[in-house]
């Protein structure tokens, strides 16, 4: 389509006043209205046919577009200008696309080179799921800057939103690098823990208390016993991922945040020779994975993970608790993902808790509200303020009761900003595991 811009428009307009003083004094001067206005329209045809024709602007093949939940990236679609005709100087251009991409700027101006343009939209996804770019606008001036041309290409180009797996292998080549030394990897689990590894000549400086005197007189020398961490663990990922998990904290889902640390907890958990499981669950249990071990089973939890969907469900922890019970066979340690939002859920939580506390080991893990704080810490300017501060207070009071009996109870906690809880959790396990608590 073609259309004036606002230059064609203010010369049109021009040609009123003129024509009304012209008539007044003349009787030709009627004229000058017409005329004025004419002489303005074929500037604007001759613009419009000198600014580059609609047929011969084409769209290379769009790259595919494969986003990660949380992390920044663009979208680029190249228009070009066919030979043979004139080619403006730079082009506008419009996207549109699924609200889950949360495209941040859905216009752009680029300039043309060789004739053709490189359009780049950048968005950073808020959830994941099957997104599509829509359809492409595209506009130009002439050269006289009197007429606008358009054109839209219907692209229905699939953009999948997925879990963001370069954040979870940033994160565990930064928290593992320090196993490798000049390319050799060091074991340091040897020497810690309580599983017998071996027998070694005793040395100045160790444990007095690993002798073995039995083999010492055997052999005829002083011998100390060796061990390493215990293998083997079961850990399993329980995930909440009803209608509380499904809000956004720090510009992302609380589930999304749940999964990137329990895909780097259970890389953490594979490398260090123990078995790992997801449980997913709302109203009732939607992901069981059971415990699996080795590294290859991680790209089985990869694709697990990525099938759990945003509910509206209220999550019922009675339910899921007693199942989850129900799968394990021997003790485990129970990675308990979740958000409490009132003290009624909060309540049936603890009371299901308290069956698996007795035999297996459970750990919480609650993101740590920034917004909540916010509100509590900022000056109380006006009255609504006042009052938004006092319901801050109010839900933070009762999350710190919460976690209190949790405490008290025999579970161990990790309430981390929602940026660092993958770090946090990960640092938790290796405590617990240091300690010989699994």
């Amino acid at each position: 389509m073609i259309y004036p811009t606002r230059r064609a428009v203010t010369a049109m307009a021009a040609g009123v006043p003129v024509a009304l003083l012209a008539g007044v004094l003349t009787p030709a001067g009627w004229l000058a209205g017409p005329v004025w206005i004419a002489g303005v329209l074929l500037l604007l045809a001759l613009d419009a046919l000198r600014g580059g024709s609609r047929s011969r602007l084409e769209i290379d093949q769009p790259r595919p577009v494969r986003a990660a939940v949380g992390r920044s990236d663009r979208a680029e679609l190249t228009v070009r200008f066919d030979a043979g005709g004139p080619a403006p100087t730079t082009v506008e251009a419009a996207l549109s696309g699924d609200t889950r991409l949360g495209l941040e700027e859905v216009s752009c101006r680029a300039p043309v080179s060789d004739r053709a343009a490189v359009l780049a939209f950048p968005f950073t996804p808020n959830r994941r799921g099957a997104a599509v770019l829509k359809a492409l606008w595209v506009r130009w001036h002439g050269p006289m800057g009197l007429a606008w041309k358009q054109k839209t290409f219907a692209l229905d180009l699939a953009a999948p939103v997925l879990t963001d797996l370069q954040w979870v292998r940033d994160q565990a080549v930064r928290l593992f690098a320090r196993d490798a030394l000049f390319g050799a990897k060091t074991q340091l689990e040897i020497g810690e823990g309580s599983e017998f590894q071996a027998l070694r000549d005793f040395q100045a400086g160790m444990d007095r208390r690993s002798i073995d005197w039995k083999q010492s007189a055997r052999h005829a020398a002083l011998l100390a016993k060796e061990f390493r961490t215990e293998r083997n663990h079961n850990v399993i990922m329980a995930l909440d991922c009803g209608r509380a998990a499904s809000e956004p904290v720090g510009g992302m889902p609380r589930i999304d945040r749940f999964i990137h640390a329990a895909l780097l907890l259970s890389y953490a958990c594979l490398r260090s020779g123990d078995r790992t499981g997801v449980f997913a669950f709302d109203s009732q249990p939607r992901v069981a994975t059971g415990a699996v071990g080795g590294l290859d089973a991680f790209r089985t939890l990869q694709a697990v993970v990525g099938r759990i969907d945003y509910s509206t469900h209220e999550t019922n922890y009675t339910l899921a608790l007693a199942t989850l019970s129900g799968q394990l066979q021997r003790r485990s340690l129970i990675v308990v993902f979740t958000d409490f939002t009132d003290s009624t859920a909060a309540e049936l939580m603890i009371e299901s808790l308290g069956r698996l506390l007795r035999r297996h080991l459970v750990l919480f893990v609650v993101l740590r509200d920034d917004e909540l704080e916010g509100l509590t810490a900022a000056d109380p300017r006006t009255p609504d303020d006042v009052s938004r501060a006092v319901v801050a207070g109010t839900l933070l009071r009762e999350r710190e009761t919460v976690i209190g009996r949790l405490r008290r109870m025999g579970a161990h906690i990790v309430d981390a900003p929602a940026e660092r809880v993958g770090v946090e959790v990960v640092n938790a396990y290796l405590d617990l595991k240091r300690r010989d608590l699994l």
